[in-house]
Order: structure tokens, then sequence, then C-alpha cells
């Protein structure tokens, strides 16, 4: 008991001295200072940051089987295959256009605004770096869009397109006519200068793709049977309305990356006002699109109301993280009712026939959320106001004329890509390939093996 209570002193005694000579000797780590403290919070934002941008890109990835479900259930069976094929090779191939030549226009060293010069191939992704590795997850994060504007094209030239030519089409809009507009606007081009909004891409993203898609179907030519020769338009319907929806919802989903993702910052808090406007804007536009198609023809249709909330998706795109969620309903609203006469227009005034609408959902209200930004803005938002609350017409203006610029770069290189595809190895299937279906005659498979798909017009 004695030797217990000598040694228990001992070390009492022994203790301090200890710790004295290991702090002395740097055995104890060296108390954190205001700098290692600061060094500490930064790559800790750093890491949220790209665990959060990689998690959204992931959901705009989840996009690509949306699109390629909506596209599917939008036409006929014999083409299914086909549909697919093109939505896994717009990601595919152009995934490695916009690795080698895309993310550097876009994002490169600028050439007078108009587009960049370095950083191809991923030169600029130095892993040894912070800033290289976060490159690196950036330009994920952004190939999932320049696939984006790529399957919008797609649906609009859907059932009689060779497929060949849509290869080569792919290559063209990552490699080139996406990556230019991006640079205008969010790679510090002329545009971006201007100060124009397009938080997310309605001009960058789906005016690119709507307009190509306009060019497009205008190069290819309407599927056989869908104009009379009495000037009759035949209607010539999806054969699986369930997977159109199907793909909505998962687009619907995916939007949320697309939109609250561009902030590239999880420690921003708009992204919550960013999730609930495009939320409201894509509800609104579904309700607002069944209501006017309902008193124009007298039913609530299913795909006109699944267009109706990718219309809404695409007008809010914009303007997300500048505008109020009241706002959003308004934006929504207005793209509900445009998509409705969009479609009708193009199917019905121009004789362009768009299997799914691509070119009214994308291109038309593409331009619409872009103008919105001008009229929205509000600056507790997004430091910006807009019309109709005291900013002036400046910031529209600017708006319109990003309209019109990305409409005639994407709508006249895509004309001229297709003309020259056309003239190179033809862009257009014949009759006999089309009446028989894409998918036995340009993948030698079917869709639906053992079920009877009839291939009249």
């Amino acid at each position: 008991m004695k030797f217990r209570k000598i040694a228990m002193r001992s070390i009492m005694f022994a203790a301090p001295l200890l710790a004295v000579c290991a702090t002395a000797f740097g055995d104890v780590e060296a108390a954190p200072t205001v700098q290692s403290n600061a060094e500490q919070i930064a790559a800790s934002q750093t890491s949220i940051n790209t665990v959060w941008m990689l998690v959204c890109a992931f959901l705009v990835f989840f996009m690509q089987p949306g699109f390629a479900m909506l596209e599917v259930g939008f036409t006929r069976a014999k083409n299914a295959a086909n549909i697919l094929m093109k939505n896994l090779m717009d990601f595919s191939i152009g995934s490695l256009a916009y690795w080698a030549i895309g993310f550097g226009i876009m994002f490169g060293t600028s050439r007078g605004g108009l587009f960049g010069t370095s950083g191809f191939f991923l030169s600029d992704g130095d892993p040894s770096t912070g800033d290289g590795m976060w490159k690196i997850a950036f330009w994920l994060f952004q190939v999932v869009f320049a696939a984006t504007a790529a399957t919008i094209v797609s649906g609009a030239m859907a059932e009689r397109t060779k497929f060949k030519s849509y290869i080569f089409y792919c290559v063209f809009i990552c490699a080139l006519i996406y990556p230019v507009v991006g640079h205008w606007v969010w790679g510090g081009g002329w545009l971006s200068k201007l100060g124009m909004i397009d938080f997310a891409g309605s001009a960058v993203v789906h005016s690119v793709g709507g307009w190509c898609a306009l060019a497009g179907a205008i190069a290819v030519g309407p599927r056989l049977g869908k104009y009379g020769p009495n000037g009759k338009i035949n209607a010539i319907p999806g054969h699986n309305i369930p997977l159109a929806a199907l793909g909505v919802f998962i687009l619907w989903f995916g939007w949320f990356g697309f939109n609250a993702g561009s902030t590239t910052s999880g420690m921003n808090l708009s992204i919550g006002v960013i999730a609930v406007t495009t939320n409201l804007a894509a509800a609104t536009g579904a309700v607002v699109a069944m209501i006017t198609v309902w008193i124009w023809h007298g039913k609530p249709d299913t795909s006109m109301t699944l267009n109706g909330a990718l219309a809404g998706l695409v007008g809010i795109t914009a303007p997300c993280a500048n505008v109020s969620p009241s706002s959003a309903v308004i934006i929504g609203a207005v793209a509900g009712v445009l998509v409705v006469l969009a479609v009708e227009f193009v199917d019905r005034i121009l004789k362009i026939d768009d299997p799914v609408g691509a070119i009214s959902v994308h291109g038309i209200c593409g331009a619409w959320g872009t103008l919105a930004a001008g009229l929205f803005a509000q600056s507790k938002y997004g430091g910006v106001d807009g019309l109709f609350f005291g900013g002036g017409f400046s910031q529209l203006g600017v708006q319109a004329l990003g309209v019109v610029s990305v409409f005639a770069w994407s709508f006249i290189s895509a004309s001229v890509l297709f003309a020259v595809i056309k003239i190179v190895v033809g862009l257009r299937v014949s009759p006999e390939e089309e009446l028989r279906g894409l998918d036995i005659e340009e993948h030698g498979i079917e869709s639906y093996s053992g079920f009877q798909i009839f291939t009249t017009q």
C-alpha cells in the first residue's frame, strides 16, 4: 500500500515534466493558429463544393434516360431502339468531343470574347493542385450540360434520320456549336461582359438545342404520311405515353441538379430558392398547358401537359436564381401557354414535323426564359433588377440581344452542318427503311421482340 502511494505521487510530479519535454521536442501537435484554421476552413469548403457539384452532375446525367424515355414514348415502337442508341451516343460521343475540344473552346483563354483557346484535352486539370482537381470535377458537371443540348435534337429528327449522320452531328454540337455559345455567356465572353443573365442555360443549353433541332427538322423533312397532298395534317401518335410520362418525371427530378447545381457551391444558400422557383415553374407550366389545350381541343391532352411541365422547367432555367417564387409561377404560366401555341404553329403553319415538340419546348420556351430574366429579376435575389422591378430596359435589352445572337449562331451553323452531312453521307433513310422501321434497318434488332409491330404509315 505504501509503495502504491509513492508510485502515484511520482507519476503526478513527473507528468508535467514529461509534457514540457514532449512539447520542447515536437512530439505534440502545434496549437492551431488563425492561418491554419483559415486553411482548414477553405479546404472544407472546397470539399463541400466539389461534392455538391458532382452530386448535381450525377442528377443531370440521369436526365439522359429521362430524355430517352420521353422520346421513345412519343415515337413509334418500330424506332424505339434507334432512339435509345442516339441518346446513348449523345453522351458517349459527346463526352469525348467535349473533352478533346469543346471544354477548351468554352472555358479556355478567351480570344476576343468569342471562343476559348486553351485547356483542350482537359490539359488544365492538374491533379497535383486543388484548383486542378476542382477543374476536373467541373468538367464532369459541364459535359452533362453539353450532352443535354445535343440530345434535344434527336427527338425533333426522330424516325427518319440515318444513324451515322446523327453521329457526325453529335461530334460537332459538343465540340463547337454549343461551346461557342457557352463561352459567350459562361466562359467570360462578350455576352458575359454585357451582363447577360442565363444562370443555368435557357439560352446556352436549351435554345441551342432547340434551334439546332429546328435546323435539323427542316433539313431532314417530315415523316412519311405526316402531311397529306391536300394540306391535311395527320397525327402520328407515340406508342407509349407511360414511358413518356416517366421520362418527364425523371427530367423534373434531374432539373433540380441542373439549376441548383449551377451555383457550383454547396455553401451557397440560394440553392434553396433555386429549387423552389424551379419546382413552381414546372408545376405551373403543366397546369396551365393542360388548361390551355383543354379549352382549345376539348380534352386535357396528356402529351401536351407533359410538355407543359418541361416548358416551365426550360423557362425558369435562366432566371431561377434571380426571381421570386411568385415570379416563377408567372414565368411557368406563360411557358405553359406558349408551348401549346408554339406546337400548333410549328406543326400547322410552318409544316415542320417535330415528333416530341423539342423546337417549341426548348427553342421557344428557352427564348422566353432568357427574356423573363430581364423582366422579373430582383436585386435581392440575384443582384439585378429587371423591367418589372424598376430596372428599366437595360437588362431586358441585353437578354434580347442574347436571344437573337444564340438563335443566329445555332440555327445557321447547324443548317450548314446538316447541309454538309446531307452531301457527304446523306441525312435521311430511304422510304422503304422508314416504313419498316429504323430498329430493324439500322440496328438489326426489334425493341419488342415477339410482338407484332405494324409498319404502315
